[in-house]
């Protein structure tokens, strides 16, 4: 099996079923598996996906154990030698799954390989991220970027300055669309995901911890994905703020803490 896709879901049944009919539409080129993960869902009885896909991997927690846990879950249960994490409010628009997997398996130095996002109407979602830095800080409170071609902006700052046109490599992607090698898996701590966060800014740590271990997170521009976002969750502002602080907290230093909390205040207004 080349890849398993592990798709989470929390009384989404109607978003999840389209997420799967677009996986069988719009793959082929690789073998794969669809494993579905349900969180103890009150909407309808996760037997339903049965009926109507009898040959996916079904999953039933017996409590709602969040978003990382969920998925690390559903890699115990996968059998594809690539793990793709897919958001249950997501629908493939082209081959987006193969032509990820043969972009990140061309590249052994590549844990994460990431899709292009884009809301229904079209407009894209900025999924490439820099970590916090003191340079990109000043770099954007500066407004640097307006003093050079926007093209070596975007690639420099990433985010809501990258046009998301061409390949490239950020500090880390959402989890919304999230390929890796299973067997890198080995390299991170405890040989899992992190999944410390019930949810939220767990894809920035992923990441980091890939990084950290001497590999590449990649963008295939090629790839794209209708990502429905917030129709998967509610309201997440405070908790993402929170996990964020906590994120920066075991990866920075008191000091940096302080001072990057200083610089989005001054960003803010």
């Amino acid at each position: 099996m080349d890849v398993s896709v592990i798709i989470l879901n929390y009384n989404t049944f109607d978003l999840t079923c389209n997420c799967i009919r677009s996986i069988l539409s719009k793959t082929v080129g690789c073998s794969y598996e669809i494993v579905v993960v349900d969180n103890r869902s009150s909407e309808k009885d996760a037997k339903e996906f049965l009926k109507l896909f009898p040959d996916i991997v079904l999953v039933e927690n017996s409590a709602n154990v969040g978003f990382a846990r969920g998925n690390n879950i559903g890699i115990e249960k996968a059998s594809g030698a690539y793990i793709l994490l897919l958001n249950s409010d997501t629908e493939l628009k082209n081959n987006a799954i193969s032509l990820c997997f043969q972009s990140l398996r061309k590249n052994s130095q590549v844990a994460v390989m990431a899709s292009r996002l884009e809301y229904a109407d079209g407009t894209l979602q900025h999924n490439c991220q820099r970590f916090p830095t003191l340079r990109y800080k000043l770099f954007e409170l500066l407004r640097m970027q307006k003093m050079m071609p926007q093209k070596w902006a975007g690639k420099i700052l990433l985010g809501y300055f990258f046009d998301h046109r061409s390949a490239v490599f950020p500090d880390w992607v959402w989890g919304t669309f999230f390929m890796f090698k299973r067997d890198l898996l080995k390299v991170l701590p405890g040989s899992k995901l992190a999944d410390d966060f019930f949810m939220y800014v767990e894809d920035m740590k992923w990441c980091m911890d890939f990084k950290r271990s001497g590999y590449k997170i990649a963008f295939e521009p090629s790839a794209h994905v209708i990502h429905h976002m917030g129709k998967s969750g509610g309201d997440k502002m405070i908790l993402m703020e929170t996990n964020k602080q906590i994120f920066l907290s075991q990866y920075y230093s008191r000091f940096r803490l302080l001072l990057f909390n200083q610089l989005d205040k001054w960003l803010t207004k």
